[in-house]
C-alpha cells in the first residue's frame, strides 16, 4: 500500500482527555478513531492488524475442533429472563415500534444455548464447539483505557458443550493451551491466573498479561509462574499449584478468560441429551472468550517506546515500511518486486520531509524499515533497520526480497 493513497493520516495532536498510551498511539498513528466514549472506529491500518489477530484466533479455534458461527447482536429480552440476566446493569436495551423488548448481547449464552437445543437430542450429537468472531455491548459505567475498556467491541467467544465433567475437563485443558498459543503468536507472555468461578466452579481462569498500565492486579507465584487475582487473593493466600506462599503483587491487563459454566445456562433453558439407556441428562458447559480489540490494546501498551507502536511481526500492518528519499523510480521498483514476492510492504512515497518520514514509520511502528536514498544507491544498497533495534544496515539492493523471505 502507498501511503500517499491511504485516506487516513497520522496526528500530531489529540484529545489530552486520551490518557492512556494505547489510545494515544493507535489514534496518532491513524489505526483508530475514537468516535464517542468507549466506541471507535478501525481505520485501514487498524483492520489489518485486527484481521491478522483474527486470523490468528480463527487458525486456533479451528485446531480445537471449534466450529464458526455468527449470531445475531440483538436478542429478545425474554432469553434473558429465562437465566435471570434480565436486569444485569450493562444491558444495552431497545425495542420495536410494537413494543416487544430488545438486548443488545453482551455475551451469547442466550443465543447459543436455545440455538444448540435445535440440534443436540441424543449423546451422540455431544460433544460440540461452537465459536463466533461478533460485536458486544456493555453499558460501561467507566469508558475509558481506549480499547482496554469499550462499550462496544470485538469478542471471539467460543461455547462446548459435553456429556459428562471428564470430557468438559479435557476440552478445558485443550483449549488452555491453544490460549497460550494463540497470545504467544501475538507476542504477549500470558500468566495463567486463578479467579473465582462463581457460582458454577471453583475456579475460572483469566490470561493475564503484566503492564505497568494494567487495571487488574494480580499475585504471581515466583516458583511457577502461575497467579491469583485480586478478588480471591483474601481465600487463596498460596499459590493453587505448587502452594508457594511467595506471591508477587503485578499490575496487568486480563486479555481472555475461560469458565466451566456446567449448567448455569443448559439448565434454564432445559439443554438435555438422552444417555444410552434413554434416559434424559444435562448438557455440561464451557466457555471461552478473547476480546480482539483488548488484546490488540494490550500489545501496544507493551510493544512501544517515547516514538511509537513496535509490532510484534505476526500481527503488525505490514512487514515493510518502505520510505524514499528523492529517489522515486529505484523505490517504486523495489516496491513493485516486493509486492510481487509476497511481502506486506506500506511504502511512503508522498513528497514530504525525511524527518517527518522518519516519524511516521517509528509512530506506526512496523518490523521492518526500509530506506531508498541517493547515498545508498550509490553503493548499490539500501538501508535496512528493525524497529527494536538502533542499529541500521546496508544491505544489497538485490538481495533485500531474499532476506526478507528468508
Amino acid at each position: 500500500m502507498k501511503l500517499s493513497q491511504l485516506f487516513t493520516k497520522t496526528r500530531k495532536n489529540i484529545s489530552k482527555d486520551e490518557e492512556s498510551i494505547n489510545a494515544q498511539l493507535l489514534i496518532r498513528g491513524g489505526f483508530i478513531n475514537k468516535e464517542m466514549a468507549g466506541v471507535f472506529s478501525y481505520l485501514p491500518l487498524g483492520f489489518k492488524v485486527l484481521k491478522k489477530i483474527e486470523n490468528i484466533i480463527r487458525e486456533e479455534m479451528n485446531d480445537v475442533g471449534g466450529e464458526e458461527i455468527l449470531m445475531p447482536t440483538l436478542t429478545s429480552v425474554e432469553n434473558y429472563k429465562t437465566t435471570g440476566r434480565e436486569n444485569l446493569d450493562i444491558l444495552f436495551k431497545t425495542e420495536l415500534a410494537g413494543g416487544s423488548k430488545l438486548v443488545l448481547n453482551q455475551s451469547h449464552e442466550e443465543v447459543v444455548v436455545p440455538l444448540v437445543k435445535n440440534f443436540v437430542n441424543s449423546y451422540k450429537d455431544l460433544p460440540r464447539y461452537v465459536y463466533q468472531i461478533q460485536n458486544k455491548f456493555r453499558s460501561e459505567p467507566r469508558a475509558k483505557s481506549g480499547l482496554l475498556r469499550a462499550r462496544e467491541f470485538i469478542m471471539k467467544d467460543l461455547y462446548s458443550f459435553h456429556v459428562d465433567e471428564k470430557d468438559l475437563d479435557n476440552y478445558y485443558e485443550k483449549v488452555k493451551k491453544a490460549y497460550f498459543k494463540i497470545f504467544k503468536r501475538m507476542g504477549l507472555e500470558p500468566i495463567l491466573t486463578f479467579a473465582s468461578g462463581g457460582s458454577f466452579s471453583k475456579y475460572s481462569h483469566e490470561f493475564q498479561v503484566i503492564s505497568e498500565s494494567g487495571e487488574d492486579e494480580i499475585y504471581l507465584c515466583e516458583k511457577c509462574s502461575i497467579a491469583v487475582n485480586k478478588e480471591i487473593i483474601a481465600e487463596q493466600k498460596t499459590c493453587p499449584v505448587c502452594k508457594s506462599k511467595k506471591l508477587d503483587k503485578k499490575k496487568s491487563i486480563e486479555v481472555g478468560n475461560i469458565f466451566k459454566l456446567n449448567t448455569k445456562f443448559s439448565k434454564p433453558f432445559n439443554l438435555t441429551y438422552k444417555d444410552e439407556k434413554g434416559k434424559d441428562q444435562m448438557v455440561l458447559m464451557g466457555c471461552y472468550g478473547i476480546g480482539l480489540g483488548r488484546a490488540m490494546a494490550s500489545v501496544v501498551e507493551i510493544y512501544h517506546d517515547d516514538k511509537g507502536i513496535a509490532w510484534p511481526k505476526e500481527i503488525s500492518p505490514f512487514k515493510v515500511h518502505l520510505i524514499s528519499l528523492k529517489c522515486n523510480k529505484k523505490a517504486d521498483s523495489l516496491y513493485d518486486n516486493l509486492i510481487k514476492n509476497n511481502v506486506e510492504v506500506l511504502f511512503d512515497d508522498r513528497e514530504i520531509s525525511a524527518g517527518e518520514k522518519f516519524a511516521d514509520s517509528d509512530l506506526i511502528g512496523c518490523p521492518i524499515r526500509i530506506v531508498v536514498s541517493e547515498r545508498t544507491l550509490k553503493k548499490d544498497c539500501v538501508e535496512y533497520k528493525k524497529r527494536n533495534e538502533k542499529d541500521i544496515k546496508l544491505i544489497k539492493a538485490n538481495s533485500i526480497v531474499k532476506l526478507l523471505n528468508g
